[in-house]
């Protein structure tokens, strides 16, 4: 959020596609009217629905008249910004909101003002866990690169009897040439090389035979 100018704020809340669930009663009305003041376009439903509504990407809920396993089922591996509305700070209350792992909270009587607070802040935090959990992702799979090119590495060493500069270069040259990552060059390598040794073409091994049933 940091750096990012009020228009552009506003109009990410505007382009919200956003799931109202809450009974309908003046606190729901309140907070649909409000949303829908804003530009969002708005999805309202009572009782909890079986399935989410295709390309909604935020989600405010009644945690309080909802069971929470069920929510939690249903909001289970959705990239969603979840505001959780609610009446008291009870521990049922409090436990929802952990197992939802709601990225913002609304205290019933709704009111207009707060909504809108309430909103831009949910969808950075989800925003800001979305692009983490990217970077995670990333790292994982570097990381799981480097150690395919390690082990290539070891095996043209081990077996090819190459210098550490020489298989390296070995397989960048030939990554370059495929236009493809080092790392699937190195799964190629590992690979062929599993395929040899369990036929036995790999000095010090013996071919694995299958198992014949008696």
């Amino acid at each position: 959020m940091k750096g990012h100018p009020p228009r552009r704020i506003l109009d990410d809340l505007r382009r919200a596609r956003v799931l109202v669930i809450h009974p309908r009663d003046e606190d729901g009305k309140v907070l649909i009217d409000q949303l829908r003041r804003l530009g969002c376009a708005v999805t309202a439903v009572w009782p909890l629905p079986a399935t989410l509504p295709e390309g909604i990407d935020t989600v405010f809920v009644s945690v309080e008249d909802a069971p929470t396993d069920q929510l939690a089922r249903l909001l289970e591996g959705q990239n969603l910004a979840v505001i959780a509305v609610v009446t008291y700070e009870s521990p049922t209350s409090l436990r929802a909101i952990h197992d939802l792992n709601a990225h913002g909270v609304m205290s019933k009587p709704l009111r207009s003002l707060g909504i809108l607070t309430q909103f831009t802040l949910a969808r950075y935090r989800q925003g800001y866990e979305a692009r983490l959990a990217g970077k995670v992702t990333k790292l994982e799979e570097t990381l799981k690169g480097r150690r395919l090119v390690d082990r290539a590495i070891r095996l043209l060493i081990d077996v090819q009897g190459m210098s550490e500069d020489a298989a390296y270069k070995l397989l960048r040259d030939q990554a370059t040439a495929e236009r493809t990552p080092l790392a699937t060059i190195a799964e190629d390598i590992i690979a062929a090389h599993d395929t040899m040794a369990r036929l036995g073409l790999v000095r010090g091994t013996v071919p694995k035979t299958p198992n014949k049933s008696a």
